[in-house]
């Protein structure tokens, strides 16, 4: 049955100069060509046609229930969804593809973009220009000029404090604004979130700037599949740089994760990201894992209950679809708008283009080792490698 409702000053220079090196790599491995939606992978003409159709475009609150399958929570929200992480259905939607403003959780697309390109462990000494656009009234974790930051603190900034000056300076290392929002949207077509449009990096409203329930749930499960976003998004607080020298702490604003605010805690969440603007309201992406399962959901812009709505409603999608565990059938798949493998002329022409990407980012990582040894030394070429290329796997 359906139902339907409707330095360190010198090493920060060597850093600026190789970065403008390091962030040719990722906008070749991002913005290749996009294919049009296709099946997931492993799909075929037999399991297409097991596969009931999805609901996932239709207005309204969409389920299929099997028997003894408990009520779906009535929700003020304009749009939201609750899916299984690790299989990628969709257990139940409301309006999963209407296109509303996200705010600060697309700041999980910025992550999946930025994150793998830019190592935790390099050091940044941030200017004024990098700061001089942050939009006013945006959140701020406090990132100062002239003072030198380690990426793994501004990363902090982000998931955390959902810091746009962070983002305007991890931005800068990536290339430049425009390039991100870019590389952002390149980012969001491969994953399938075909109802995101990016204008703003950090979130901040800007015209034309959508996402959906949908688009969101599927940032935050591919960003759980990365062990370093994981870790940032579940952190409940840290330390950041200040502006004259020490350390003061910062703590997450994910209340369903902190408790903060009275919000009462939700046992096994793993975190993701919550954002507001006046434009966009209250917005989340959260995940929570119980008895071996991971559960995704989004919520954007409840019109009831207050500014702390948006956990509750989270909170009372999580357990529902704990509780609806093997009684509801999908109403759809994460993995649907994928691009789909390509074959023949395309295949190769898509293997060459990987080839020369890898190439590109092993060029910059390069570039990156030799600016590190010129200024660090024998001594410390060591670390530096360790920072660049990782730990020497054991042979």
């Amino acid at each position: 049955m359906t139902i339907g409702f409707a330095s360190r000053a010198a090493v920060s220079t060597c850093v600026l100069c190789a970065a403008g090196l390091l962030v040719l790599a990722p906008a070749a491995a991002t913005a290749g060509p996009a294919a049009e939606p296709g099946p997931s992978p492993g799909s075929g003409p037999r399991a297409a046609a097991a596969a009931p159709p999805s609901l996932l475009y239709r207005a309204g609150t969409q389920v299929r229930p099997r028997a003894k399958a408990p009520e779906v929570p009535e929700l003020s929200a304009k749009s939201w969804l609750v899916a299984d992480a690790d299989s990628g259905d969709v257990l139940a939607a409301h309006n999963a593809h209407r296109r509303l403003p996200p705010a600060s959780t697309l700041k999980t697309l910025f992550a999946l973009t930025v994150l793998p390109s830019l190592p935790a462990g390099i050091r940044h000494t941030v200017s004024e220009k990098e700061l001089r656009d942050v939009g006013p009234g945006s959140s701020l974790v406090g990132v100062a000029e002239d003072r030198t930051y380690r990426v793994a603190d501004l990363w902090n900034g982000v998931f955390l404090n959902s810091g746009n000056d962070a983002v305007h300076v991890l931005s800068a290392l990536h290339g430049g604004w425009r390039a991100t929002a870019e590389r952002m949207q390149a980012k969001a077509r491969t994953l399938g979130a075909r109802d995101t449009r990016v204008k703003s990096p950090d979130g901040y409203d800007a015209p034309g700037q959508v996402s959906s329930a949908f688009d969101l749930a599927v940032f935050g499960r591919a960003g759980l599949r990365s062990p370093e976003f994981a870790r940032y998004c579940g952190k409940v607080s840290a330390r950041f740089p200040a502006r004259e020298g020490g350390t003061y702490p910062i703590r997450n604003t994910n209340r369903l994760l902190t408790g903060a605010d009275d919000v009462e805690p939700y046992r096994g969440l793993i975190g993701i990201k919550n954002g507001y603007t006046s434009h966009a309201g209250h917005t989340l992406v959260a995940a929570a894992r119980r008895d071996g399962r991971t559960l995704v959901v989004s919520v954007m812009n409840p019109r009831e209950g207050g500014a702390h709505a948006v956990y509750e409603e989270a909170r009372e999608l999580l357990d529902w679809g704990f509780a609806a565990a093997r009684r509801v059938e999908p109403v759809g798949s994460l993995d649907a708008l994928r691009a789909r493998p390509l074959t023949g002329p395309e295949a190769e022409a898509g293997a060459a283009t990987a080839v020369r990407d890898q190439d590109n980012g092993r060029s910059a990582r390069v570039a990156w080792t030799i600016a590190g040894a010129a200024l660090l030394g024998g001594a410390g070429v060591g670390v530096f490698l360790r920072l660049v290329w990782g730990p020497v796997p054991p042979r």
